[in-house]
């Protein structure tokens, strides 16, 4: 997985380690505005989306359990909300399976509210957002709601090599354990001790290489966020989540973004997601997956 999917939350002030506590916006300082510009409308409204019939979602590739193509069909926890979401709203959804850039502002950019250099177009929603709110603050161009769901970091485990309780992270000093590289998991095993971990930390291109080498022995556990981990559990594992000493955000939530100029079909986005979490539409999707639905922060 690239670097954005877990290391956004670094982008988003998710810092490793706990700091001061400040008012939401307090340190934020608004941007510039240009003068003597013309107003550009960027994307499509709400109007354009039922009048046209159908809805594009801006969702990450190969990103399992949440998104990714099996048999060249979009499936997985995010693909199914957003067809509820599109079955709310009265149109047809229709995906697009995006690469992670380097951080949540490119993404945001790139797929909602200005479009990347090649193949430019934006999104009308992009699902699986954190949502952090000093990181509303200063990104203006898009609005940050939907909150469907949360991840958090858990470590997953061989039980017979931890056979009485699993391990936590200061067992990674000596144990070997599997990481995906360049991710929140990694950059907080690296930063315990002044890299006295460094040894054991195996590092992966993605969570689900890191599971299958889990599985194959090469480690004896996995640290990564819970639903890719439950996605991957065999019967010889098992999974917790242990305290977190030092890490500010252990669990975040998880949201959609649409264009600020087009705040009338997030409002719509909200209310259909709000709908489906009240009446346990979006639990049984979780729970369908086999992955735990962690109630977010509205």
């Amino acid at each position: 997985m690239p670097f954005s999917r877990t290391g956004i939350l670094l982008a988003a002030g998710l810092a490793l380690v706990a700091g001061p506590a400040l008012a939401r916006c307090e340190d934020f300082v608004a941007q510039e505005k240009p003068q003597n510009t013309f107003a550009q409308n960027i994307g499509r409204s709400f109007e354009t989306i039922e009048e046209e019939g159908w809805i594009e979602f801006a969702l990450y590739e190969d990103f399992a359990p949440w998104s990714s193509l099996v048999a060249g069909e979009p499936q997985g926890i995010d693909v199914d909300i957003a067809r509820l979401i599109a079955a709310e709203l009265g149109v047809e959804p229709r995906f697009r399976l995006v690469a992670a850039s380097e951080t949540l502002d490119a993404d945001l950019r790139n797929y909602i509210w200005k479009g990347a250099i090649v193949d430019g177009h934006v999104s009308d929603v992009m699902l699986h957002v954190p949502y952090d709110s000093a990181f509303t603050c200063r990104v203006e161009q898009a609005v940050f709601t939907g909150q469907y769901g949360a991840e958090a970091l858990a470590i997953g485990y061989d039980r017979a090599t931890y056979p009485d309780k699993g391990p936590v992270p200061a067992y990674f000093r000596f144990d070997p354990v599997g990481v995906e590289n360049d991710s929140l998991s990694d950059f907080y095993l690296s930063s315990i001790g002044n890299g006295t971990m460094a040894a054991g930390i195996h590092r992966y291109r993605d969570t689900a290489a890191a599971m299958a080498a889990l599985a194959a022995g090469e480690v004896g556990a996995v640290m990564a966020p819970l639903a890719q981990i439950e996605a991957a559990l065999t019967p010889e594992m098992a999974v917790h989540q242990p305290p977190l000493v030092g890490l500010a955000r252990g669990q975040w939530t998880v949201g959609v973004a649409v264009s600020q100029q087009h705040r009338d079909l997030g409002y719509a986005v909200d209310y259909a997601i709000e709908t489906a979490l009240a009446d346990g539409r979006i639990a049984a999707i979780f729970a369908a997956a086999g992955v735990s639905h962690l109630t977010p922060e509205r």
